[in-house]
């Protein structure tokens, strides 16, 4: 009975926090009237309460319509963050597989402390880095292209510490044996630490993809022009007068991080309970 009463509890909070993601979708099938009379008060300013229904009562695509084929800075903005997760996640892999792979299977004079230092790196705010990473980018005249949000992406230290736990645990006789066979250090990588390791490597870049996709701290700090905004970055600036537009996009940008979450949950999952064993 009290496994029932939990899991009821759990429900009830889950429904709770998934309200807002129901009021995006919702809205974005509305017709214009139908969402200007619900949100007057706050359109307007008018006195009252917003109105808002659990199925609308005019569904229409209008939104959709317009957002797809009349707009065509969405594709665009669309086209950048595509460009920018992607770029970035590549490029992390390319950093931290090697990087995370040193730190699990080498020793060498202060590993512990380089180790200390990409951890106290991970869980800094960017906003003390913010200023230092805004210097170096101007000097580099990278200020208002991708490469303002890949370059500093590349060197994140949150997927060495994902795949660092993964390599870490691999079975040293394996390694050994493979050199005693008479391979490089660079085939073993390639051909036993990448292939035993996917699930660290696949939960790596399942979080850096969403965290990546939805970056909006950066883009507002590094990017000016409004040619090279990501979608995260254009939506919130869509003018009130098109909350349909707005609530439209934020619906098709919500569903490749949900897809990708549906797909590699079980990777996240294998993912946190390595991390979690790997600190016991």
């Amino acid at each position: 009975m009290k496994k029932y009463i939990i899991k009821i509890i759990l429900y009830i909070i889950a429904a709770f926090f998934c309200l807002p993601i129901l009021f995006v979708v919702v809205g974005s099938f509305m017709s214009e009237n139908e969402l200007l009379a619900n949100l007057s008060p706050i359109l307007s300013g008018n006195d009252g309460y917003v109105q808002w229904q659990l199925l609308p009562i005019q569904p229409s695509l209008q939104s959709y319509i317009k957002l797809l084929f009349d707009s065509p800075e969405y594709f665009n903005t669309f086209w950048n963050s595509v460009i920018m997760t992607i770029g970035t996640v590549t490029g992390q892999m390319l950093i931290g597989i090697p990087a995370s792979w040193s730190f699990a299977q080498y020793d060498f004079k202060g590993k512990n402390l380089l180790l200390f230092v990409y951890i106290v790196l991970m869980i800094l705010p960017f906003q003390v880095l913010m200023l230092s990473e805004y210097i170096m980018l101007k000097n580099l005249n990278l200020l208002d292209t991708f490469f303002s949000i890949i370059l500093p992406g590349m060197f994140s230290t949150f997927p060495v510490f994902i795949m660092y736990n993964f390599f870490s645990q691999l079975p040293k006789s394996l390694i050994e044996s493979a050199r005693l066979d008479g391979a490089g250090e660079f085939k073993i990588l390639i051909h036993i630490g990448i292939p035993c390791s996917m699930s660290g490597i696949f939960a790596a870049v399942i979080l850096q993809f969403i965290e990546y996709w939805n970056i909006i701290e950066q883009p507002m700090i590094f990017i000016q022009k409004k040619a090279y905004w990501p979608m995260s970055l254009a939506i919130p600036n869509i003018k009130t007068e098109n909350i349909g537009l707005a609530l439209a996009a934020s619906v098709l940008m919500m569903l490749p991080s949900i897809l990708i979450f549906i797909f590699g949950k079980k990777y996240l999952e294998q993912g946190i309970a390595a991390t979690g064993l790997k600190g016991e």
